[in-house]
């Protein structure tokens, strides 16, 4: 059969393990559709099956020989991988980090049935017209020291969950009730969740914030840490928290919340802690709505206070 060695011209790719000028051994193992180890022919044809024992594969400056010393080819017009005496071996091979052998950064290769005892030939691209070939990866057993290790990202920053520095307060509560759906409750001093009502808070973020970054936090202490609030709390304690599309109204009611811009997930929450809900830069000189709420096994109620100890939801800037 004659060669393709125009279709492999480049040099192993740069992810390549083994040295330029440099020789190592391995044996191949393929994965996906008949699987198992890649043994040879007598007159080398590497194939996939058949009882045949794992045959010896050696990479060098991006070609293959076989343990025969066999160059390495992908044959014209089938591009079937086989292995020929005084054949010159058809570059573009590297063993991965992973161990996985690619052809010109592609590990996928492709096994197709030969009709011989069970066996697969190996193409780098299935056949026109072959038919029963599937996707395979084919794995070295050496030749490949491991994938680095990635570098951590830094952990975004996030303010403290406390109001010992700068800080914002909401400056609208609005209850909205679901039995209620067009009727305005109008404003609060407390926080209300249960299984009909939420509550929507407004925060005034002042153009000093710019450039700063803020954190949602929930502020949730127990009952004896309170000087002048005072709350109920049954259920789970599971609170969905969302940043809104934009802020509330006084006449906000249930039919007209504005819409979720993002959604923080639920949070569950018991007295005696504190939450960081999210982080985020401070949409600084503008008002920023949120809503709560909450399943139907969740009943919260609580006075919003920033006096010793703060209880409600905050915005704490650093």
């Amino acid at each position: 059969m004659s060669l393709s060695l125009a279709l492999l011209g480049l040099a192993a790719g740069a992810n390549a393990l083994v040295p330029r000028g440099s020789t190592c051994c391995f044996h191949l193992s393929a994965t996906g559709g008949p699987g198992g180890d890649v043994g040879q022919l007598d007159d080398g044809q590497n194939r996939i099956g058949q009882g045949l024992p794992a045959a010896q594969y050696c990479i060098a400056d991006g070609g293959l020989t076989d343990g025969n010393g066999r160059g390495c080819i992908l044959t014209e017009p089938t591009t079937q991988f086989q292995c020929d005496t005084g054949a010159s071996p058809s570059t573009g091979f590297s063993v991965d980090c992973d161990g996985k052998l690619s052809l010109n950064g592609n590990t996928n290769f492709a096994s197709c049935p030969t009709g011989d005892n069970g066996g697969y030939n190996i193409y780098s691209s299935a056949p026109e017209g072959q038919q029963g070939c599937v996707t395979i990866t084919l794995s070295a057993d050496s030749c490949a020291s491991g994938c680095p290790t990635p570098t951590p990202s830094p952990a975004p920053k996030t303010c403290p969950a406390n109001l010992g520095g700068t800080y914002e307060y909401p400056h609208l509560i609005v209850p909205v009730d679901s039995t209620k759906p067009s009727t305005t409750l109008g404003t609060s001093y407390n926080g209300e969740v249960s299984s009909t009502v939420s509550s929507l808070f407004n925060f005034d973020i002042p153009a000093s914030d710019s450039g700063k970054t803020c954190s949602l936090v929930f502020l949730f202490p127990t009952q004896a840490e309170l000087e002048t609030s005072s709350f109920t709390f049954s259920g789970s304690g599971a609170i969905d928290f969302a940043m809104l599309s934009s802020p509330a109204s006084e006449s906000t009611t249930y039919d007209s919340v504005p819409a979720v811009k993002t959604d923080y997930g639920s949070t569950t929450v018991a007295p005696g802690n504190s939450y960081t809900i999210a982080t985020f830069d401070c949409p600084a000189n503008s008002a920023v709505g949120f809503e709560l709420t909450a399943p139907s096994d969740t009943s919260l109620w609580y006075f919003q206070d920033y006096n010793p100890s703060p209880i409600g939801l905050y915005i704490t800037v650093c």
